[in-house]
């Protein structure tokens, strides 16, 4: 088997990915028809020249511009639903999804709707697809402590619709240390704990999330090969890094994906996993990355399928649930 039916072949499990950061253009106009809301944009084709950002923040601005459409429970759903039906398409089995609440409620959007679509697409993942999924909750960083609060507080009466929280948006000048006190609550209502963190900020940052808000995952975290003392301690805790190697690309984390450290980080024993980031914003999902590292990189079939078990023993499912996966990409 070639590397290309290899990687369409594995099951795989995706731990970085935003729902809002798979917002296609076609169906954020089509929304955006449906509520009618106005856009910045005449047509489709106008939505996709606008996905030609250039740094982080442009795209930031871009991505909650297109989030202002979604405001009815059906609009998350739908979004949610497109992402899935990606998911099948390329042998996505489980996902644990990221969401931002903070970016509809500002808008006056109701907890409750944003995580009842998204719950409800999940269902029917299960049924239609058989993927499993998750939701993990994000505080946006740019925010204030206090704002991150009172998400926590909102997001209380769905504990148990919500594995673990999480943290994103523009990292650089907002280290974790500034919301420690909101992840120590957030833990002790009984969350998973995840941190964006070593993408564009540096290895500092990936410490922080590690001491200061004990982190069960990093996402990103690429540039920890600056620290070999931190590399080290990736690789003795077994810390998972939730890698997105289009994403490092368009935002210029590297100039060329031949440049990439995804291969270096596997071959020195960082846990690191392949995902999609923000899919529709950043030129593929999962198998496209694969497809990206596999070609840039030269990996071969058993760095491939380690990538994808690394997926899955990184993941927060059940034990059982990761052995029957990790079993089959061995039968492979």
């Amino acid at each position: 088997m070639n590397q290309v039916e290899l990687i369409r072949a594995l099951p795989k499990a995706e731990l970085h990915v935003h729902i809002e950061g798979t917002f296609e253009p076609e169906l954020m106009f089509a929304i955006a028809q449906r509520n009618q809301i106005q856009i910045p944009y005449k047509s489709v084709e106008e939505v996709k020249q606008a996905y030609n950002f250039h740094n982080l923040q442009s795209f930031l601005d871009i991505y909650y511009a297109g989030a202002n459409v979604l405001v009815h429970e059906q609009d998350f759903y739908d979004l949610a639903w497109a992402y899935f039906e990606k998911c099948a398409e390329d042998h996505v089995v489980h996902t644990e999804m990221f969401f931002d609440p903070q970016t509809h409620t500002d808008r006056g959007v109701a907890f409750s709707t944003v995580i009842n679509g998204l719950k409800r697409a999940c269902a029917d993942a299960k049924a239609k697809f058989g993927i499993s999924s998750q939701l993990i909750m994000c505080f946006l960083r740019h925010l204030s402590e206090e704002a991150a609060f009172e998400t926590l507080e909102q997001a209380l009466p769905f504990k148990q619709d919500i594995i673990a929280v999480g943290l994103d948006s523009s990292e650089v000048g907002h280290p974790p240390a500034k919301f420690e006190r909101v992840f120590a609550k957030a833990r002790e209502e009984g969350f998973l704990i995840v941190a964006h963190a070593g993408e564009e900020g540096p290895p500092e940052y990936v410490w922080e999330a590690l001491d200061l808000l004990k982190v069960n995952r990093i996402d990103h975290g690429v540039r920890s090969e600056e620290d070999e003392h931190l590399m080290a301690r990736l690789i003795n805790e077994k810390m998972p890094l939730t890698v997105c190697p289009l994403s490092n690309l368009k935002l210029c984390v590297v100039k060329d994906m031949k440049d990439h450290n995804i291969r270096r980080l596997l071959q020195k024993g960082v846990h690191v996993t392949v995902n999609s980031d923000d899919p529709s914003y950043f030129g593929g999902y999962m198998n496209d990355n694969f497809f990206a590292i596999q070609q840039a990189l030269d990996l071969n079939n058993d760095e491939l399928k380690q990538l994808a078990i690394n997926s899955f023993e990184a993941s927060f499912i059940s034990d059982e649930e990761k052995q029957k996966w990790i079993a089959e990409i061995q039968k492979i």
